[in-house]
């Protein structure tokens, strides 16, 4: 049997993770790569520090490495499921340790990534501002390379929902900031619809608003070609895959600044600043102005932002950057 050329560690903490490693290793095999995908196990539930929950991720995806086949290279996807790797290895990731576990959170995690990043033959951020915090050395062999999104399909015919929030992780989303500002400009007749969340872990929600649950892909990606605006007000960002997907549906993208590597955060801030609100009456102020806008301009100019971000061009990437260092 032929030995695999890439296995691809895949934490897949989260379910944009997991889709995330889906579209990478489907780029890798479209550029005639063999790929086995080594998933992790979730560790049990009720870990008490992020300390201990890193820890056990980061055993259940070295033991899903030991499973897998023998391979030319091997890429982690992030550095959490890489951090008890014996030997270095590419390594692809969204945010470090290094800023999203401040303080006794990461105190063990911190020192072991920064030398993961120094020894790693390959350094494959999501974006420019997934590198923050990185050593500097390992900046002289990263490549960004992005999620692919693109429009999942013609805008529907009535733009009919008013707003959609996501609000997978309530709190680190600003739902409750959003709320506020919408009850604060809402008309009558206009509805706000959460998506990404089972209903009872939800805040009593108010007039106009209602949820709809974890949709299926197909469903959620239907739902922004009918909405007219998606909002967000998150505490942290660690990419913002959410909205980059609202603005290829069409959707105008109101949020507020938060830290983190918001990738979709500069292009929402050259689209049109006033839906980029710094406090929750700006925010409030830039929903009704998102709302209130009628025209095509936008959209059109969120198509050729994600210009970068469109399946071929991440194809295009892989293919003629990243796959020939992996394999050298």
């Amino acid at each position: 049997m032929a030995q695999t050329d890439i296995v691809l560690v895949s934490l897949g903490s989260t379910t944009g993770l997991r889709a995330a490693d889906d579209e990478f290793a489907g780029a890798l095999r479209r550029a005639g790569a063999t790929v086995e995908m080594a998933r992790a196990e979730p560790p049990p539930e009720g870990l008490r520090t992020l300390a201990l929950v890193d820890l056990a991720w980061a055993y259940a995806a070295r033991k899903a490495l030991l499973a897998a086949g023998d391979a030319r290279a091997v890429v982690y996807s992030t550095t959490t499921a890489g951090l008890l790797a014996t030997t270095p290895a590419a390594v692809r990731f969204d945010a470090l340790s290094a800023v999203n576990r401040p303080g006794r959170h990461g105190i063990w995690q911190r020192p072991v990534e920064r030398r993961q990043l120094q020894q790693a033959p390959l350094v494959l951020p999501w974006s420019e501002q997934s590198m923050e915090g990185a050593p500097e050395d390992a900046r002289e062999r990263a490549i960004v390379v992005p999620v692919p999104v693109a429009g999942s399909g013609a805008p529907a015919a009535t733009r009919d929902v008013a707003a959609v929030t996501y609000a997978a992780s309530p709190e680190k989303k600003g739902l409750d900031r959003v709320l506020r500002a919408f009850a604060a400009v809402r008309r009558e007749g206009e509805d706000l619809l959460v998506a990404g969340a089972d209903p009872e872990v939800l805040p009593t929600l108010p007039d106009g608003v209602r949820s709809v649950g974890r949709l299926p892909r197909d469903e959620y990606r239907a739902l922004l070609r009918r909405a007219r605006v998606f909002v967000t007000a998150p505490r942290r960002e660690d990419y913002g895959i959410a909205q980059l997907e609202a603005l290829a549906d069409g959707c105008r993208l109101v949020t507020t600044p938060a830290p983190g590597p918001y990738a979709a955060l500069p292009i929402a801030r050259e689209l049109d600043p006033r839906y980029v609100a710094e406090d929750d009456a700006g925010l409030a102020r830039a929903i009704r102005a998102a709302l209130d806008d009628d025209g095509e301009r936008y959209a059109a100019a969120a198509y050729e932002a994600l210009a970068p971000f469109a399946p071929a061009a991440v194809d295009a990437l892989v293919a003629e950057r990243v796959l020939p260092l992996l394999l050298r």
